[in-house]
């Protein structure tokens, strides 16, 4: 089982401005400035947990927000992203000197639905389910076919999706589809992520998979439950 987090004061808890400070440095090719920047907010005392969820996550969301608005060219806004996913590889291996010392081969795919833009989010993700000690598989986005020939010749316990925007739905239905179909594991279990979810978590049983997180932190969470559930009916 993960460690309970320390709590941060309220004080310290990075904000809007600390999120807007970031954006700006990583739109600007200050990579080491940024870095440098997560690693200051750190050093108030703020967890490390808590700068992945109230720092890394809002600025990735944030990016793409300025992509959505048409305030920055999608293509600025990739390369921001890519810098703020070298921030969060800076910071992994401390973040898993927190791991649980767990490993009884739970096995998880994590990736955003085929066609999907940006991989941020499944990336912090894999964090956490790493940190609670799964054997995690993830990578870039990949065509449907090549992720269902996947499930196919791997077993995993439970294959996680992210959709990034709702036009992505429909799809998701179909890949889920498939996956069920083609699993190696018939009892896969099916997570889903990403904004839609986030506000319309009734979408879970509409789209065909078996639960949703709200954030990172509660992934690993939902999955562990997922698995004790489908264990009970099997």
């Amino acid at each position: 089982m993960v460690p309970a987090p320390l709590a941060a004061a309220p004080e310290q808890v990075p904000c809007v401005d600390d999120v807007l400070e970031l954006s700006s440095l990583l739109l600007k090719d200050q990579f080491r400035t940024a870095s440098s920047f997560v690693r200051s907010v750190q050093s108030r005392g703020v967890p490390l947990e808590t700068v992945y969820l109230d720092l890394l996550a809002p600025t990735a969301r944030h990016l793409g927000d300025l992509w959505t608005n048409d305030i920055c060219h999608f293509g600025d806004v990739t390369i921001g992203l890519c810098r703020l996913q070298q921030v969060l590889r800076d910071f992994s291996p401390a973040f898993m000197n927190e791991a649980s010392t767990r490993d009884d081969g739970r096995r998880a795919l994590l990736m955003s639905v085929p066609g999907g833009q940006h991989t941020f989010g499944i990336s912090m993700v894999a964090e956490f389910f790493r940190r609670a000690r799964w054997d995690v598989t993830t990578g870039a986005p990949v065509a449907r076919d090549e992720l269902i020939r996947t499930v196919r010749s791997q077993w995993f316990s439970v294959v996680g999706l992210s959709v990034s925007c709702e036009i992505q739905v429909e799809l998701l239905v179909s890949t889920i589809r498939l996956i069920r179909r083609a699993s190696r594991n018939p009892a896969v279990g099916i997570l889903v992520g990403g904004p839609v979810f986030v506000t319309h978590p009734e979408m879970v049983t509409l789209v065909g998979a078996d639960a949703t997180a709200m954030d990172a932190r509660q992934a690993p969470i939902q999955a562990e439950n997922l698995l004790a559930l489908i264990a009970k009916q099997s």
